[in-house]
């Protein structure tokens, strides 16, 4: 017997007159008239060639056919109510789900160790993984799964088959030793341009302030070029060097080295960090209970 020739709804049949050993009221159980019910079992009839169920006063006892075949198909029935149909739940403190994230690291540095501290607390046992990786290899990655969510600034994840949520808006400044000459004042366009600059030019991804400066004709003396947001801090906390970095990077490197920033002298872009996910991730309850968890921790409203 071949199984695709085979209505799977009969075996929900089976088992309700296995159970009710009536024809009406297994029909009752499942919802269906008493014709229908009737053209069911017939049907199971041809499907086994065996009676299956006999009339035996005022109920139908099975045949020893359909008792060897209760065995089996009462089980798997059981097992679709309980297990396939039912909803599916995530339980974070008990969770061991492995999670992979596409982020640059200035989302590593901003995000993790908040994000970490929170999954200690509410679920222990759950663990992270980050990807770097080209802007440009970031839909392939979350299409096909490598990666589950992308935190950043991916202007080419905004299309058709992606959900995004807005975390964070930032501007550019300037970011500068303590105690830099620069520091105590507003810093003017001449000394901008006069001053020496660290650059950050990540291999593969969106360099939006060196776009703006160069749409704007603005060129300033660059000394160092460096390819890690990480590497900048102790460049510029021990050198006179000046760099011009996201607002909340600059933010967290105040909390963590002997810097300070100043505003820009040029309005600056604004940078619009997004949480990224794919449509296929969409309804997964796993992956809806991080998504509120970084949403709720991160978003500035």
């Amino acid at each position: 017997m071949d199984i695709r020739s085979v209505d799977l709804n009969l075996l929900v049949v089976f088992d309700a007159m296995l159970q009710h050993r009536n024809v009406t009221r297994a029909g009752e159980a499942l919802g269906l008239s008493q014709p229908a019910m009737s053209a069911a079992v017939a049907r199971l009839r041809v499907l086994f060639d065996d009676p299956l169920f006999v009339r035996a006063g005022a109920q139908m006892n099975p045949t020893p056919r359909a008792e060897g075949l209760g065995t089996v198909i009462r089980p798997i029935v059981l097992t679709i109510q309980s297990e396939i149909l039912q909803p599916s739940i995530f339980d974070p403190a008990s969770s061991q789900r492995a999670y992979t994230l596409l982020t640059p690291d200035i989302a590593e540095m901003n995000f993790l160790p908040r994000l970490l501290a929170h999954l200690a607390e509410h679920a222990p046992q759950v663990s992270l993984k980050t990807l770097a990786m080209p802007r440009h290899a970031a839909a392939s990655a979350l299409e096909s799964g490598a990666a589950e969510l992308a935190i950043g600034y991916f202007p080419d994840l905004q299309k058709a088959g992606f959900y995004q949520q807005r975390l964070i808006r930032s501007s550019h400044v300037c970011l500068l030793r303590k105690g830099h000459p620069l520091g105590r004042g507003k810093l003017t366009l001449p000394q901008f341009l006069k001053a020496s600059h660290a650059v950050v030019k990540p291999d593969g991804r969106e360099h939006v302030i060196e776009q703006f400066l160069q749409a704007k004709g603005i060129q300033r003396r660059v000394v160092v070029e460096l390819s890690h947001f990480m590497s900048l801090l102790p460049i510029v906390e021990t050198s006179d060097l000046i760099a011009t970095v996201p607002r909340d990077l600059a933010a967290f490197f105040v909390q963590h080295g002997e810097v300070r920033y100043v505003d820009t002298p040029m309005k600056s872009p604004v940078i619009d960090v997004h949480l990224f996910w794919h449509q296929r991730f969409q309804k997964d309850p796993a992956h809806v209970w991080l998504r509120k968890q970084i949403h709720e921790l991160f978003r500035q409203d």
